[in-house]
């Protein structure tokens, strides 16, 4: 069964965004939005909600490399680039945008579908990494608050480390809030009887 991407396709070329997009169709594809310039690809993504981006290099008002990075800071999203040229300065600055695929020009339908499910996968692959590594961060700095306010506790009210645990983690259940919030509490209140 053929993927059914919905694509949104920047290219000032006519006929290279005519066949961009029979090649779309032909791989089982829609093509949701098209345009001809970098200020177009934010809101045509924004408000196509496209599955992949196909963004040519070559635009009148500055390049597909800068509507990739536009893209990617605020509505991520797997992007290819559609390319006559794959210099070194163009891929690094593609690569650092957030790119996910190339396609060079002139366009051979049949390579379409392969970068348009690799660009998909990588980018899948990315945001899972993206998630986990927000999480850890997250539950590392939960911890660090715990540990904090634990030693709080057992410096200003005599507890052993198991006590002042016990103690954040009944307040945790008993407001029904995570023990990160109830440290945060802690250290908080602390912080203002320190100051008075």
């Amino acid at each position: 069964m053929k993927p059914c991407w919905r694509v949104v396709l920047v290219d000032d070329h006519a006929p290279s965004r005519s066949a961009v997009n029979e090649a779309v169709v032909a791989s089982g594809g829609l093509v949701v939005g098209e345009g001809s310039a970098v200020a177009e690809a934010l809101p045509l993504v924004a408000r196509r909600r496209p599955d992949v981006a196909i963004f040519a290099v070559g635009l009148p008002d500055s390049d597909g490399v800068e509507a990739a990075r536009l893209v990617m800071e605020r509505a991520p999203l797997p992007i290819v680039l559609l390319t006559s040229r794959t210099d070194p300065d163009v891929v690094e600055r593609a690569t650092a945008a957030g790119v996910m695929a190339f396609l060079l020009k002139p366009l051979r339908p049949r390579e379409l579908g392969p970068a348009l499910d690799l660009a998909v996968s990588r980018y899948r692959e990315f945001e899972t990494v993206r998630r986990e590594n927000e999480n850890l961060r997250r539950t590392i700095e939960a911890r660090k608050l715990v540990e904090r306010a634990k030693g709080l506790l057992m410096k200003r009210e005599g507890l052993t480390e198991a006590e002042a645990f016990r103690r954040i983690q009944k307040a945790s259940m008993d407001s029904r809030k995570s023990m990160a919030q109830v440290a945060e509490a802690i250290l908080l209140a602390d912080e203002v009887k320190a100051r008075t």
